[in-house]
């Protein structure tokens, strides 16, 4: 399944940059889980054609990512993010217990 996940990211950062049937293919097989068979009778083509389409395209996206480097970009800032929300809710919990020992002291 991770591998599958991360063609999805693959393909949202760089589909755009494969042709429209690539594209397409690509997503039929990863967002909708059709089948070669399924893909090649809808578009009129051979299982083999979809296949080797897949596979190209697979390559051409793993290439992309290996040249551009987005998608690692984006999996750092979103760690940097996860990393600031996590400290936010600790210093969120010790605003919490400083205000309730001051009002504590008020009272």
């Amino acid at each position: 399944m991770e591998e599958r996940y991360r063609l999805n990211l693959l393909l949202d950062f760089y589909g755009a940059l494969l042709s429209g049937h690539a594209r397409e293919f690509m997503r039929l097989r990863l967002e909708e889980d059709m089948s070669l068979q399924e893909i090649a009778e809808g578009a009129g083509v051979s299982r083999q054609a979809v296949h080797d389409s897949l596979t190209r395209s697979e390559k051409q996206l793993i290439e992309f990512e290996d040249k551009l480097g987005l998608m690692k970009r984006f999996e750092q800032m979103k760690a940097r993010v996860d990393e600031c929300e996590a400290q936010l809710a600790v210093a969120r919990q010790a605003l919490d217990r400083a205000e309730g020992l001051i009002k504590s002291f008020n009272e």
